[in-house]
């Protein structure tokens, strides 16, 4: 079954079942396939390395990062598809309007346009991030900056695109999760991972262990423990950490594993963006039967207070971010003041 097909044979099962939403899918397959194609240029032409500019996090942008934001978001706005646009490479958020000044669409979409963009250089698998939301202002009206930031639960679709050994469009609309991938050959995304859930409990651990000395108690705890030997709890268990949210997250969801991007003495806000990571991964997450937190909270409950938040971030098989989060929650009090007074002095997004 191609992608077109699916969408036309469920659009029932969508949330709101206007045609407006298969539209904006269909949308994000034609700028997904686009993207894909600049990728695999990657290393012939100049698009890779930095782009000379800053994000509003502080970070170089990098050239693809650009060139994927600018295509994902000139596709939405000349197919009139959205009111509103947030990308992680935006300051804000966007408004469109239509001819007429004017904009009738219900929805608006969050995206990273290209995640782990800095691994293009030495050919490691990226991707895309999207969330998309009904908006909440009057239709007729611009978007707001309350369009943006509702809590990840109020999400109709999320879903993202990885571009590696092949290219792999996975997406829900609050129905279970479904994977499709591309033919290059013809250019047609096909049924390929039906109905995809974690696995129950899972082996695999995803975290970037380079910073353990600045994590807090409990997660060093729980690293400790994923290590030790132990026949009947089936660990040691296995590191795997390619530093792609989208690669990291779409092979725990396969095999079987837990993602951590935790908060850090350097970072305790956490790293990862809420709205235009944690919350569309965090959906996919529980809609295939696995568990997002932020170590203590579910990630799809957080209140959004700004477009570019970050907060720590838990995802995976339920059973190992369910340890994850007894180990957290068992850290010294001694360490939460501290904690707590970096993060209140801590200015950045």
């Amino acid at each position: 079954m191609t992608l077109g097909e699916f969408i036309i044979s469920n659009q029932k099962a969508f949330k709101y079942s206007s045609g407006e939403l298969s539209r904006l899918i269909n949308s994000i397959r034609l700028a997904a396939k686009v993207v894909n194609h600049e990728i695999r240029k990657a290393g012939l032409v100049d698009i890779t390395g930095a782009a000379g500019d800053i994000n509003i996090q502080g970070e170089a942008q990098q050239k693809l990062d650009v060139l994927a934001n600018d295509l994902f978001k000139q596709t939405l706005i000349n197919r009139e598809i959205v009111c509103g646009i947030a990308s992680e490479e935006e300051d804000d958020y966007v408004i469109v309007e239509g001819q007429n000044k004017t904009n009738d669409n219900k929805y608006v979409l969050l995206m990273d346009p290209l995640d782990g963009s800095s691994n293009i250089d030495v050919n490691v698998s990226v991707g895309t991030i999207f969330s998309i939301y009904r908006r909440v202002s009057p239709i007729g009206t611009p978007v707001t900056k309350e369009d943006f930031l509702q809590k990840g639960s109020e999400q109709v679709a999320a879903g993202y695109v990885a571009y590696g050994t092949s290219t792999m469009l996975v997406f829900t609309t609050g129905n279970g999760v479904n994977g499709f991938t591309l033919n290059p050959a013809i250019g047609t995304f096909y049924l390929s991972h039906p109905n995809i859930k974690f696995p129950e409990i899972g082996k695999i651990y995803s975290v970037s262990e380079g910073y353990f000395t600045h994590f807090q108690e409990g997660m060093k705890r729980f690293l400790v423990h994923c290590k030790e030997l132990n026949k009947e709890d089936n660990r040691p268990y296995t590191a795997r950490y390619i530093g792609s949210l989208v690669t990291d997250f779409h092979r725990n969801m396969l095999k079987g594993g837990v993602y951590i991007y935790p908060a850090t003495a350097i970072t305790p806000n956490g790293k990862l963006r809420l709205l235009y990571e944690c919350n569309p991964m965090a959906f996919i997450c529980e809609q295939a039967g696995g568990k997002a937190s932020d170590g203590f909270t579910r990630i799809l409950d957080i209140k959004p207070s700004e477009l570019h938040q970050r907060v720590p971030f838990y995802c995976g098989s339920k059973q190992l971010v369910q340890k994850a989060e007894r180990f957290m929650s068992e850290f010294s009090a001694e360490e939460k003041p501290y904690y707590d007074m970096v993060s209140n002095n801590d200015n950045t997004h």
